[in-house]
């Protein structure tokens, strides 16, 4: 076997496993970082906190960071279900604004020094890696019909 042939196989794998794997990991970076925001055991429960105390604050944050995580629950499951990509990714956008906040409402929490990001800055900026995939998804749908949707 030649490489240009291993080249092939492997690329053909991961075209096949791509999709799976990427629905695989949102679900288990959304579901797994969500129950531990409604376990009480989330390490980002202080830094939403703080953004919560600076943005939104008109329920308890003990209410607030529960159904914080179980949306998150729900942005993972429904990445893994085949079908309701048009209702996840518009979420996953809401996600992503509130998400990315911090750096422009808590700069002392987030940065260290000009474009020196702190430990939260860098998980922050790490969802740029969640969008990415998210769009690789998207790309792959099929446009809606023209019968059901004009």
């Amino acid at each position: 076997m030649n490489i240009r042939t291993i080249d092939i196989r492997l690329i053909n794998f991961f075209h096949r496993v791509s999709m799976p794997v990427a629905r695989f990991g949102l679900f288990v970076v959304f579901f797994y970082f969500g129950l531990l925001k409604v376990i009480g055991l989330s390490p980002a429960s202080h830094l939403v906190e703080q953004l919560f105390e600076q943005t939104i604050n008109i329920i308890s944050f003990g209410n607030f960071i529960i159904l914080f995580g179980l949306f998150e629950c729900l942005i993972g499951i429904l990445f893994v279900i085949p079908g309701f990509e048009r209702v996840v990714i518009p979420l996953l956008f809401l996600h992503m604004i509130m998400t990315i906040m911090p750096l422009f409402i808590l700069p002392e929490v987030t940065w260290s020094g000009f474009l020196v990001p702190t430990l939260e800055g860098q998980y922050i900026i790490k969802n740029l890696l969640i969008i990415a995939t998210a769009i690789g998804i998207a790309a792959h749908l099929h446009p809606l019909s023209k019968s059901r949707f004009g």
